[in-house]
């Protein structure tokens, strides 16, 4: 709040400006100082500092800078395309940006897509090459040492990059390869189309203990 002095100059510099009464002017001045800033990182999700550094712009400034496009009245593809296409933000950092803005301005909530459905999201970083990382998720001998999910499917796979698998029980698992290094390597997952939060609380952990089987099978070659 600022101090008397620096009060009533703002107070008179709003008078002068709108034309209020002094008492109205001075009960605006405090209302707006009075108002915390909204902590847009926590509820996004991600901290300021790392996306600023991808992006070029903190979570304040993408507020703002979506709300002049009307991007909440948008689809999400259509957001995740502008904040692409207009503002040149990576395939990665575009979804960050994009889910983080539906999440302030209240359009779904952590863990939830637009749609209603939830999604758990694990990963996990892992000393091997990343063509090495793919194979284990790739060939289906490998994948069983480590997944235990019978009947599920890969659908689609694009080495060493990403891959899509269909769950027995509809849901889906799209799964994003990153090279770290010539030995180290990533894998991001995101278990989509879940039908409430206590499954996707469940499969965070479930994915936790996959990926630790998953690094116990790459140590052992």
């Amino acid at each position: 709040m600022p101090r008397e002095k620096d009060l009533k100059r703002l107070v008179r510099a709003r008078m002068t400006k709108t034309g209020e009464a002094y008492t109205a002017a001075r009960t605006q001045i405090l209302r707006k100082t009075s108002t915390p800033k909204p902590d847009y990182a926590t509820v996004a999700g991600m901290a300021d500092a790392p996306l600023k550094a991808k992006t070029g712009r903190s979570w304040e400034q993408w507020v703002r800078t979506l709300d002049a496009h009307d991007a909440a009245q948008m689809a999400h593809p259509d957001i995740a395309r502008l904040v692409s296409d207009t503002y040149g933000v990576q395939a990665w950092w575009t979804q960050t940006v994009t889910v983080g803005y539906e999440r302030i301005k209240g359009l779904r909530v952590r863990g939830q897509r637009r749609d209603g459905t939830y999604e758990a999201s694990k990963s996990r970083t892992f000393n091997v090459p990343v063509a090495e990382l793919f194979d284990a998720w790739a060939e289906a001998p490998a994948r069983k040492r480590w997944l235990d999910a019978a009947g599920a499917k890969v659908r689609s796979a694009t080495a060493p990059k990403a891959m899509r698998i269909l769950w027995p029980d509809g849901s889906v698992v799209i799964a994003g390869f990153t090279a770290k290094g010539p030995a180290k390597s990533s894998v991001a997952i995101a278990h989509t189309k879940l039908a409430d939060r206590e499954t996707a609380n469940q499969l965070k952990g479930y994915w936790a203990e996959r990926f630790d089987a998953l690094a116990d099978v790459l140590r052992s070659h």
